[in-house]
Formats: C-alpha cells, sequence, structure tokens
C-alpha cells in the first residue's frame, strides 16, 4: 500500500496559533472573556478583539463581544496540535538535551510552530510514548484526544490531608526553580500541616521536613489524594 502524508495544516501564523492554544488553555467549560484572553496573551483588549474576528472569519472561532470567545471543532483541533507540539518538545528538551524543567517552556513556545507531524511522531516514539510532559501536564493523543485530569489546587487543601503533586504550572520560570528547591515535583507525597491564613503561607511537609510555602507558589501547584 502506497504510504500517505498527513493532513496538511492550515497556513496560520504563529501569533493565530497561540491565540488558538491560549482560548484552549482558558477554557472552562464557557466563552473565555476578551480581557482574560488579552491578559494571557500579553496584548490590548483591541488586539484581541481583532485577531478574534481573523479567526471567526476562518471559521476557527465563535466569538461574540458580550459573551466571549469560544473554539469550534476545526479551531480545537489545531490548539490540541499545538499542545500536543509544545508539550511532547518539553519533554523531548529535558529527556534527551538536559534542559532543566524551567527552561523547557520559552524553547517550546518557538519551536512548536516548525516541527512537522513526522517529527512529532519521532519524538514521541523516542521518548517511549509519554503520558505527561516535565511538568505533569497530560499529552493530547495524535488524534486530539486530550486524557482528563481532575485536581486539585494545593490552595484547596486542609490541615491534616496527605496528597501528591500531579503538576505545576510552567508559565513562570522562577517559580518553577523555587518549586524544585522545595522539592514541590510531580509525584511527591505532601502533608498539610498548616493553611493558609489571611493570605499567608501554607505549612507543608515534603520529604519529612517542614516548610512555609508562599501562597504565589501555592496556587501553581495541584495534587490530588
Amino acid at each position: 500500500m502506497p504510504k500517505t502524508d498527513p493532513a496538511p495544516r492550515l497556513n496560520l501564523s504563529p501569533a493565530q496559533e497561540d491565540y488558538l492554544k491560549s482560548l484552549y488553555l482558558l477554557n472552562e467549560g464557557r466563552p473565555v472573556r476578551t480581557s482574560a484572553l488579552a491578559d494571557r496573551m500579553g496584548v490590548s483588549a483591541a488586539s484581541a478583539t481583532d485577531m478574534l474576528g481573523k479567526l471567526a472569519a476562518l471559521g476557527l472561532v465563535s466569538h461574540d463581544r458580550y459573551r466571549g470567545a469560544s473554539l469550534t471543532l476545526p479551531g480545537e483541533k489545531v490548539a490540541l496540535e499545538m499542545v500536543r507540539h509544545h508539550r511532547l518538545i518539553e519533554m523531548y528538551l529535558a529527556e534527551a538535551l538536559g534542559y532543566g524543567w524551567d527552561e523547557v517552556h520559552e524553547e517550546a513556545e518557538r519551536l512548536e510552530h516548525v516541527i512537522s507531524e513526522v517529527f512529532e511522531a519521532r519524538i514521541f516514539s523516542l521518548l517511549g510514548h509519554p503520558e505527561l510532559d516535565p511538568h505533569g501536564d497530560p499529552i493530547p493523543s495524535a488524534l486530539g484526544e486530550m486524557p482528563a485530569a481532575a485536581y486539585r489546587s494545593l490552595l484547596d487543601c486542609a490541615a491534616g490531608e496527605e496528597v501528591t503533586v500531579r503538576r505545576v504550572s510552567d508559565r513562570d520560570p522562577e517559580k518553577l526553580r523555587a518549586l524544585r528547591d522545595l522539592g514541590l515535583l510531580p509525584g511527591t507525597r505532601v502533608g498539610i500541616v498548616q493553611e493558609s491564613r489571611f493570605e499567608g503561607p501554607l505549612g507543608l511537609r515534603v520529604n519529612h521536613e517542614d516548610c512555609q510555602v508562599p501562597i504565589g507558589l501555592a496556587r501553581e501547584v495541584f495534587v490530588e489524594a
């Protein structure tokens, strides 16, 4: 049987792909407000509105200026492809090239737009078909299926609970370095010693040692019992 090439990618700019990916990551079951999207993209609300109009014209986004924006099925397909590229690249950089987990996000942001589907498939095979990236985020399948993961914020845990760190936010390298220094890595078992009071730090037991974790760091950590 003759070999068939993968379906061609839409001719989108990196900025358009970033908007679609951000809409997917911000989605909580309802349309994403333009202001929230603008904040994540680091642009003005007017710039975000202009881009949403362009993406809506391509059939990738449904946009209502009052209710917000949501992805259409074709738009979600592009977004999940970018998320898969990003997280596989992060794993490749960490596992094959020795990057630290605080270094991979920015590199992956650039590379996710340029790798081919063949290159993506070879990374996936080389890494042994990983299901998670270095920060514990699930990697979508090649068919665009995202594994479900219902984790709680560390801030929602009560004193006396024992939980396991499952994922951490990868958007701030400085916070990632601080979490690494505290031992708050995916798979680590954590005891809640004291809850945050009046926006103060949490008291945790990590690797048999007590520590104080600032609320701004705890907000980046997601766990399960």
